[in-house]
């Protein structure tokens, strides 16, 4: 038998070689066929990514110049150490002087007894609601002796535009008494004896030591408490514990005049609701900046007293106090 049968398989084999190579040339054909992009084409391309790729470098340039200092400046005190933020508290205080060199207690009186009394009164309402009621209450009770003797009615009804006056009725009735009983008519010019006056705490004593005797005392009102807290000088609520902290980055020699200036800074630019960040001379050193309006003319709107061109306070003001005095009670 002979081997014929051999030969079909090896032109079989030749079939599929010659198919697969014809598979591969007509690949090669169409990938060679295929048009290469123009360089116009490249150009239209790229031209409508650029305004893309613009933008975006825009927005991220934009986002970065236009990030406040103040902003930067607060990210950057987030890890200060102890050192760094005593100086900067030391700068505020005497940037806030410079800003303030007419910070005043702003309460008027003309003796200790006086200014003891009407800071009795500030609790829960404003300095110039005392201002304009205590007039016709001095007139009436000029001395301890006198308001001890005065019928509670009657003091209340004095007293009533300051409110709660039924409570402080009694406790200005109680001082008086201990004045004239255990100080001779005086006010004590010691904090340990202020201390124990009917209605009287350390925020009281610090105020009439501060501005009737020349005793220095930080005054921890709301105001103080607050900016302390934004500042970054005490985490503390408690009165007493911020009164510490704060005592310890000041010199003794400046806590009145401290206490002062924050609290006219707290009154005029920096509120409770809404701070007028953008209006604000320290904002730089402020690590709290953004908590409030940042925008300098909206910020500039809600400035308080004589930086926002209105009345002070005070009905008998400073002689270098900038600002218009505060009406009289009929007159508000």
């Amino acid at each position: 038998m002979n081997e014929t049968p051999a030969k079909p398989a090896a032109k079989k084999t030749t079939a599929k070689k010659t198919t697969a190579k014809k598979v591969a040339t007509k690949t090669a054909a169409t990938k060679t066929a295929a048009p290469k992009p123009t360089a116009a084409a490249k150009k239209t391309t790229t031209a409508k990514r650029a305004p893309a790729a613009k933008k975006a470098a825009t927005k991220r340039t934009a986002a970065t110049e236009g990030a406040a200092p103040a902003q930067k400046a607060a990210a950057a005190r987030k890890s200060e150490s102890r050192v760094a933020m005593v100086r900067r508290a030391r700068r505020i205080n005497r940037e806030l002087a410079e800003l303030y060199p007419y910070a005043h207690p702003e309460l008027d009186f003309t003796n200790p007894f006086e200014l003891l009394v009407a800071t009795v009164l500030s609790a829960q309402t404003t300095d110039l609601r005392v201002n304009q009621t205590t007039p016709r209450l001095f007139a009436v009770c000029p001395t301890p002796e006198d308001m001890a003797a005065i019928p509670p009615e009657q003091l209340e009804e004095l007293i009533r535009p300051t409110g709660f006056f039924r409570a402080k009725a009694k406790s200005l009735i109680g001082l008086s008494t201990a004045l004239r009983d255990r100080f001779g008519g005086e006010v004590p010019g010691r904090l340990e004896d202020l201390v124990t006056l009917p209605g009287v705490g350390r925020k009281t004593a610090n105020v009439v030591l501060g501005n009737a005797f020349g005793v220095p005392g930080i005054t921890v009102d709301t105001h103080f408490g607050r900016l302390a807290r934004r500042f970054g000088w005490t985490t503390a609520q408690d009165a007493e514990k911020v009164e510490a902290d704060v005592a310890e980055i000041f010199p003794k020699s400046d806590w009145t005049m401290l206490s002062h200036r924050v609290v006219f800074h707290g009154r005029r630019v920096c509120h409770s609701r809404k701070p007028a960040c953008g209006a604000c001379p320290i904002a730089p050193l402020c690590p709290s900046y953004g908590e409030g309006e940042t925008d300098p003319e909206k910020a500039k709107k809600l400035l308080k007293y004589e930086l926002g061109g209105q009345p002070g306070q005070r009905l008998s003001p400073p002689a270098d106090y900038p600002g218009r005095p505060a009406p009289p009670l009929a007159a508000s």
